[in-house]
């Protein structure tokens, strides 16, 4: 069986329990559910919270630079530090942090496999008690634009050789029967339908019931079987970027596809603009 390209962006829940009190790791929530946090967390980790922290407002931006500075300044994170994300529904917007974390050049980051469920599922320790650390001085690199796309480069993509979309979304967003997961309230967009060209390949057939990511091999027959090949330029996209940070880790990350990159302008952009193709 074929192991991960990086199989240190991974730690299990055993090893997360193994360094609650490692001076040298922090451990960060980005839950969907905002208040998850409050209602019991990871022993010593402090919560981001991915509408307020991790987007600029009011314009729809990513987390500045400054922005990345100032949070992980404000909870002891230095560039040394070991960064272990961790949230619900499977890690969708820890995977997202992730990604804006490596983005801005954090060595390293590292995903909780699981995540909060399977913590919680096995009975580990939880506490409602917040932490705290030392603010300290954090710079961050100049954003690394060879994993993120933007709308003009997702145009330009369309219909080239060698290049390869996948949709994320469930199959009736991207039929454009939806316009937003069914659960979740809807952000933005004027129409529904798919970016022509796109595969659509739920985020969710990358894991296993329990929330973790399934093996290489499981992996690599899922992407490659429907077209999305590491000898492409591949860009993932969703609705608000969140479920394509989780397909990008895959990717990039657990595949080692040479060049992948994340759209975060998602289908709320891409399904608002004038005078782009549509697909339903």
């Amino acid at each position: 069986m074929a192991a991960y390209a990086r199989p240190e962006v991974l730690v299990d829940t055993q090893w997360g329990g193994d360094h609650l009190k490692d001076p040298k790791v922090r451990v960060i929530e980005v839950s969907v559910d905002q208040a998850a946090f409050d209602q019991g967390h990871v022993p010593g980790a402090v919560a981001l919270n991915w509408f307020q922290d991790l987007e600029e407002r009011p314009h729809r931006e990513i987390a500045s630079q400054a922005t990345i500075e100032r949070l992980l300044g404000a909870a002891g994170v230095t560039p040394d530090t070991t960064i272990v994300v961790y949230g619900d529904n499977n890690n969708w917007f820890a995977a997202y942090a992730y990604w804006l974390f490596r983005l801005y050049g954090h060595r390293d980051v590292r995903i909780m496999n699981g995540g909060r469920k399977k913590w919680m599922d096995e009975g580990r320790p939880m506490t409602k008690e917040a932490a705290s650390y030392p603010r300290v001085q954090y710079k961050a690199q100049e954003p690394d634009a060879s994993i993120r796309a933007l709308r003009d480069a997702v145009l330009q993509s369309l219909g080239q050789p060698g290049r390869g979309l996948v949709d994320v979304r469930s199959p009736r967003e991207f039929s454009g029967e939806l316009l937003a997961p069914e659960n979740l309230p809807q952000e933005g967009a004027q129409r529904g339908g798919h970016i022509p060209g796109a595969a659509n390949i739920p985020w969710g057939e990358a894991v296993r019931p329990d929330g973790t990511f399934k093996s290489a091999d499981e992996l690599k027959a899922l992407y490659q079987g429907r077209g999305i090949t590491p000898d492409k330029e591949i860009i993932a996209y969703c609705r608000i970027g969140e479920r394509s940070a989780h397909t990008w880790f895959v990717l990039k990350e657990l595949l080692g596809y040479p060049k992948v990159r994340n759209y975060d302008g998602s289908w709320t952009e891409w399904g608002s603009m004038v005078g782009v193709p549509v697909e339903r």
